[in-house]
């Protein structure tokens, strides 16, 4: 189970496991905001499992330009679209294929059907022939930051450390 960890602002920070979420709240960092029905069973108390909390402090978090490629991320910033014939994408195709020293990149990454995949192997988009829908952009913005918060941003990360 995962825990949204709200900043004392209402702002979204990141996603973390409930056992951490639990150790905010007992530290008094944190207020539970949302819980799930199910509770947390120790050998002598009974806790909530939250599934929302809120940071008592105000944790400046300086959300960096640059965000890290994940093949979540290069499926969503697509929209769940092959590159190539348009169908719905469940792979990650690159077009310059990694047998050709392409790299794992924005530009270089593109969502694609299994089918597309695996008609295109090895090859680029020109040796078969194709053309891309759309053209592969790096994503700017926190959003963008926020929604791949499986990372730990140690800007906060500090904090949730500290006494």
């Amino acid at each position: 189970m995962r825990t949204l960890v709200l900043n004392a602002g209402y702002e979204p920070l990141a996603v973390v496991s409930f056992r951490r979420a639990v150790v905010l709240v007992l530290a008094g960092k944190a207020t539970v905001v949302a819980a799930h029905a199910e509770e947390v069973v120790g050998a002598t108390t009974r806790f909530v499992r939250p599934s929302v909390v809120l940071l008592h402090r105000y944790v400046r978090a300086p959300y960096a330009t640059h965000v890290p490629v994940s093949r979540r991320g290069v499926l969503r910033r697509d929209g769940h679209r092959c590159a190539y014939c348009g169908g719905s994408a469940t792979t990650v195709d690159h077009v310059m294929p990694r047998s050709r020293g392409g790299v794992d990149s924005w530009a270089n990454l593109v969502g694609c059907c299994v089918r597309c995949n695996n008609v295109k192997g090895s090859r680029t988009p020109e040796e078969m022939g194709w053309t891309l829908r759309s053209r592969p952009y790096t994503p700017r913005g926190s959003a963008w930051v926020v929604k791949g918060a499986d990372q730990r941003d140690p800007a906060w990360e500090e904090y949730l450390v500290a006494a």
